[in-house]
């Protein structure tokens, strides 16, 4: 899948992603797509791992992998920026 086409993807899967994990985040509507691109990133990467082949086009598994790799990301942000904001000295 070309470049584009995961950033387009990534931006459907964070949408997704921000639906599945509804809550406030601190950056945003913008961190919530950037966490989709890199979650579709990732997605592809670990597809690529677990099938050995390359991912092409707009296929069910190619939109699964990028929203689990969202919802990742999208966990590891809040854990993290939860525990910064709670944290008081």
């Amino acid at each position: 899948m070309n470049f584009i086409a995961w950033i387009v993807l990534g931006l459907i899967a964070g949408a997704i992603a921000k639906a599945i994990m509804p809550g406030k985040d601190p950056g945003g509507i913008i961190v919530t797509i950037l966490i989709g691109i890199v979650g579709a990133f990732l997605g592809g990467f670990l597809g690529n791992l677990i099938t050995g082949t390359g991912l092409s086009g707009f296929s069910l598994w190619s939109i699964l992998l990028a929203i689990v790799g969202s919802l990742v990301l999208l966990w590891i942000y809040r854990a993290t920026t939860r525990s910064r904001s709670t944290t008081t000295v």
